[in-house]
């Protein structure tokens, strides 16, 4: 039988090249991997519709919503936010590569086609399941600070000159942190790959040297950021015309400088970016003045000292599923766990949209209201609590206090039926002297999800943080990280109490990334098998987008897809609740009058934030019935999935 049987009806993919790339790649004729697996196809060839760009909104340019139905695989998948990116992934898995493997692959791909989200220079977080051991890791490759920084790094110029870094913190040397994706990656390459490091490379070498047209979203993305690209001669001559307008969609685009880098990393290893001539690059294009910018004071020995490190995953019981998530320096585990600890006492199953559509459908009122007010909680303790644990401990020196059952149970004693709590205090966990740092505008980030055939699992979320990071663009062809604006500026708040998420040497900056891996409890209760893993880019919204996928999936028995798809909705700690306006289900004509969720929410005194939504959900669920996997990619970004795909 052939395996591609459910297909997709969009538009031709004009822009997807090169062909050699997106071409089927041969390999075993085996039942469980066809010489079509890897390729999503319709009665015209291969298609894909990336949407149409939106309104500028935040965390990153809406490019409108292209609703996608749920594909299932037999043994493996990767759902990315690229399908040239995702392909890459998926033919690494057909050759017989592990999960980690193909996320290998599918980031280096990524580097090229969505530059404005991640790359080798930034970071990312990993959740890695090894299906023989059983065993979850957290990789954490997030940056650090250079040795040189003090706690007014990204405040002051220095102490005799005490100025905003110019053009400002973000655009200056002083955002830029050690970079951590590729250190990150070698890790768990060592521990969970299988085919060579070189190998990996072949398929970003490829697109860098035949080049790739421009995709929509990346075109509207280079669009709103040329000003601020105009200002390193690099990033202008790759990104922008003569003319100083931006590439415009559609537009072929080579990379032979990217092309050298990732030769040089695939046969020398990650020591030739943290040392040698990539890493005097990266110091120099930091240390650059071009244009009155500050520099920031990374040196050589910065990047010879970084070190990835392997972290215990805080995973928590939730009903009859055990979820997993990553410990800090992300806040994003544990603002999960907290939020679904809050909601567990709660029935949230009646609370499962009344219709449902391939788009999620629509969820209640006191749905969304019950979500939104959990994360308020969850948020308030984040803000005070959640930093570097290598600096600044936990309460209690382990996550165990903040996802207490009977601490949760206490806090959502504090959510009403009938109103918003608007903006939530802190939980009680112990002295701290600590002020409150709330979100940082955490923007350019990318999600890779998969699953091998040997049934191991990566959730993966990376990012340069904002669109096209801190606008620096190595001689290498990568674009280097703001994310050392992920910390508080102030060192302390307006009391002058100290903030947990202050600047410090050598310290890693809090964050909201939250991939997710969830099993099925076993009989004894305790951890059983794999059901599911996703995860979103969106900055502190995150935490929100990651949240409801897991509620539409565990309460509301969405499949994949539905649940990645269903109305982006949740808040942080303040009175707005957001409801993404960019999904079809929603109505803000007149003001939204017609539209009952929203109504329904401002009878409960929430402020209903109707901006577009940026999320880019990337989704895998075990099947029940054990035949498989379906996918889900948001229909928000450009993202697909793939894999051995058929009809169950």
């Amino acid at each position: 039988m052939n395996p591609v049987t459910r297909r997709a009806h969009l538009s031709p993919a004009w822009w997807l090249l090169p062909l050699a790339v997106l071409a089927g790649c041969g390999g075993s004729d085996s039942d469980t991997v066809a010489d079509n697996a890897c390729l999503q196809v319709s009665a015209t060839g291969q298609v894909y519709n990336p949407g149409t760009p939106g309104e500028n909104g935040a965390p990153e340019i809406p490019t409108g919503f292209a609703s996608k139905t749920a594909v299932t695989a037999r043994s493996f998948m990767v759902v990315a936010a690229n399908p040239l990116a995702t392909k890459a992934g998926c033919d690494i898995l057909k050759r017989g590569g592990t999960a980690v493997d193909a996320a290998v692959a599918t980031q280096m791909v990524l580097n090229l086609v969505e530059p404005q989200s991640s790359g080798i220079g930034g970071g990312a977080f990993m959740l890695h399941y090894n299906a023989a051991t059983k065993a979850v890791t957290a990789y954490d490759g997030r940056e650090t600070a250079p040795a040189a920084a003090t706690e007014n790094y990204l405040r002051w110029i220095s102490d005799t000159q005490q100025t905003t870094p110019l053009p400002n913190a973000r655009a200056s040397g002083r955002s830029i942190g050690t970079p951590g994706v590729l250190h990150m990656l070698d890790a768990a390459h060592k521990d969970g790959g299988k085919l060579a490091w070189k190998d990996l490379f072949a398929p970003a070498i490829q697109v860098a040297d035949d080049g790739f047209k421009i995709s929509p979203r990346m075109a509207a993305s280079v669009a709103g950021s040329a000003a601020n690209l105009t200002r390193d001669p690099d990033a202008k001559a790759y990104f922008l015309n003569a003319d100083g307008s931006a590439k415009a969609a559609g537009t072929l685009q080579k990379s032979p400088a990217m092309a050298a880098t990732l030769r040089a990393i695939a046969d020398g290893g990650v020591n030739a970016f943290y040392t040698g001539a990539i890493a005097q690059d990266i110091v120099a294009k930091i240390g650059d003045t071009t244009g009155g910018i500050t520099p920031g004071l990374t040196t050589m020995a910065d990047l010879a000292a970084y070190r990835s490190k392997k972290r215990e995953a805080i995973c928590t019981s939730y009903r009859a599923h055990w979820v997993c998530g990553m410990p800090p320096p992300s806040s994003g585990g544990l603002a999960v766990a907290q939020a679904l600890g809050v909601l567990e006492t709660f029935d949230m199953a009646a609370q499962k949209p009344a219709t449902m559509d391939v788009n999620g459908g629509k969820p209640t009122v006191l749905g969304v209201h019950l979500v939104a007010e959990a994360e308020r909680l969850a948020y308030a303790d984040r803000d005070k609590y959640v930093a570097d644990t290598d600096f600044v401990p936990l309460p209690g020196n382990s996550p165990a206090a903040m996802v207490d059952k009977a601490y949760l149970r206490q806090r959502a004693s504090l959510v009403s039926l009938t109103k918003s709590m608007g903006t939530a205090a802190p939980g009680n966990l112990g002295p701290t002297s600590f002020g409150l740092h709330g979100p940082s505008a955490e923007n350019g980030t990318t999600q890779v999800t998969v699953v091998d055939a040997q049934g191991n699992v990566a959730s993966m979320t990376t990012t340069i943080e904002s669109g096209f990071g801190a606008f620096h663009m190595a001689k290498g062809g990568f674009l280097l990280n703001n994310q050392l604006t992920d910390f508080s500026a102030a060192p302390a708040d307006a009391t002058g109490a100290p903030i947990a998420n202050r600047v410090a040497a050598g310290k890693r900056p809090r964050s909201s990334m939250a991939p997710t891996l969830v099993f099925r409890a076993a009989a004894d209760g305790t951890r059983g098998d794999f059901a599911m893993a996703t995860g979103s880019p969106g900055g502190a919204t995150i935490i929100q987008y990651v949240a409801k996928t897991l509620v539409g999936v565990l309460d509301w028995g969405m499949n994949a897809q539905q649940a990645t798809s269903m109305i982006d909705f949740g808040a942080a700690n303040s009175p707005n609740t957001n409801v993404g306006s960019e999904h079809p289900n929603v109505d803000i004509s007149a003001n939204a009058a017609n539209d009952a969720l929203i109504t329904g929410l401002r009878g409960l005194g929430h402020t209903v934030n109707t901006a577009a939504q940026s999320s880019g959900l990337g989704t895998i669920v075990r099947r029940s019935d054990g035949r498989g996997y379906d996918g889900g990619a948001d229909p928000r970004r450009e993202g697909v999935v793939l894999g051995d795909l058929f009809t169950p």
